[in-house]
């Protein structure tokens, strides 16, 4: 019964490993980005890492429990100053961790690159106690949380999104789930970052504050829908007239970036003219 019951939990272990499922991707959430698949293989690469220098540690400490075991009362031979050894554990590691610090590297370079031509839009994140506010600058609308109505940022599949973040009050920090990527949304400075869409990325997600900024923190919540370019142009034309009626406090038409929302970062420089001088 007992090979049987291991032989079991062998084949659902290799069946759950299969692409794109959660044991594949080791308790990541499935990514949508093309930075999220990015940092998504350093994760796996650090596990497998790690995993090998755990089995080979525990091999190790196997074979010197069963080959080496005191046998009678005679007292093992003691040896010290192996120097060979010592050399080749220090190597290893340094050699180990200069590689996962190489990999690592080049991935947080890759998340914060901006690609040479402009991005095909850009919105300005807003955290504010304690709700959301995200400002489409390019398309002249904004959607702002409200108590009880959580905002949904809505964007289209393929497209390559530039955010700037900006706080009115204190730190916030900006995380969409599958970007697996936040980044801290400071008073007095605009952050920025670049996100590509994958284009099957089509769902609703989920997006939260990760940076405990007062009493009610755990209600600064949004929602993510990435929707076809077709639907995101339908979603707009009638964002844009619910915003021109006036009839809804969560939709407004976006005064540029002179508005208050976009300069209370305080540095005194509008969205468009820090994205003028890049």
């Amino acid at each position: 019964m007992t090979p049987r019951l291991i032989g079991l939990v062998l084949l659902g272990l290799l069946a759950s490993g299969c692409k794109d499922t959660t044991f594949s991707r080791m308790g990541f959430p499935e990514p949508i980005t093309k930075q999220g698949h990015n940092l998504l293989g350093v994760w796996r690469g650090s596990l497998v890492t790690a995993a090998f220098v755990g089995a080979f540690v525990i091999a190790l400490i196997l074979y010197s429990s069963i080959f080496y075991r005191r046998k009678g009362d005679e007292l093992p031979r003691q040896v010290r100053y192996n120097l060979p050894i010592e050399v080749l554990y220090t190597l290893i590691p340094t050699i180990m961790v200069a590689v996962l610090f190489y990999f690592t590297a080049i991935r947080e370079n890759d998340q914060d690159k901006f690609t040479s031509q402009p991005a095909d839009m850009s919105i300005n994140v807003v955290g504010f106690q304690w709700n959301w506010q995200f400002n489409y600058l390019d398309q002249g609308v904004s959607v702002t949380g409200t108590p009880g109505n959580l905002p949904t940022l809505v964007l289209p599949a393929g497209e390559t999104v530039r955010f700037y973040e900006t706080s009115p009050d204190v730190v916030h920090a900006f995380w969409v789930i599958p970007f697996l990527f936040k980044r801290d949304v400071l008073p007095g400075r605009i952050n920025s970052f670049q996100e590509t869409l994958d284009l099957n990325s089509i769902g609703h997600y989920q997006g939260k504050c990760t940076e405990f900024c007062g009493t009610y923190h755990d209600r600064m919540l949004f929602k993510i829908d990435v929707v076809s370019k077709a639907d995101y142009q339908a979603w707009l034309a009638r964002t844009k007239s619910i915003a021109t009626a006036g009839g809804n406090p969560m939709f407004s038409v976006y005064n540029g970036p002179g508005s208050a929302a976009f300069k209370a970062a305080g540095t005194g420089e509008t969205g468009d003219t820090q994205r003028s001088h890049e």
